[in-house]
């Protein structure tokens, strides 16, 4: 039996209530310079804490705010890398605990490592629910849509 809920909508990541945590996807290099990332890097910065934070492939980066998490994915080693199932797996489950310790049970994401990186949300998709399957969390996946 799945405690998890994973909802999909049409929509801005960024619309998400405050009350969610959010994540994505990023390289060691914390370069944030294409993609989804540019959004990240503009709206919370703290780019050289995260850098200060030196987490290898397969961790979870993170900045706090207000009281709420923003992690980071890290699943590959350069940002013009890409990532493995492995590495997002691994940076899943780095997340994940985060979350448990700390009592996260919203998270925002978008078809995290689907766009430039390439991956198939379909086996993404099979990897938050294995991962998560436990756990009281609800996820929301946001596609986005461009507006016109």
């Amino acid at each position: 039996m799945s405690n998890c809920i994973i909802k999909e909508v049409n929509g801005d990541l960024f619309s998400a209530e405050s009350s969610f945590s959010m994540a994505h996807c990023v390289a060691e290099d914390m370069r944030l310079g294409k993609g989804i990332a540019i959004k990240f890097r503009d709206k919370f910065g703290q780019i050289a804490n995260l850098k200060a934070q030196n987490v290898k492939t397969g961790g979870v980066a993170l900045v706090k705010d207000k009281s709420r998490y923003i992690y980071y994915l890290v699943t590959k080693q350069t940002s013009w890398g890409k990532p493995t199932y492995q590495s997002l797996h691994s940076s899943l489950n780095a997340m994940r605990d985060h979350m448990l310790q700390h009592n996260v049970n919203k998270l925002a994401i978008p078809r995290i490592g689907c766009g430039l990186d390439g991956l198939m949300w379909s086996k993404v998709n099979d990897l938050l629910h294995e991962i998560f399957a436990k756990d009281s969390i609800e996820i929301i996946v946001y596609n986005y849509v461009p507006t016109k």
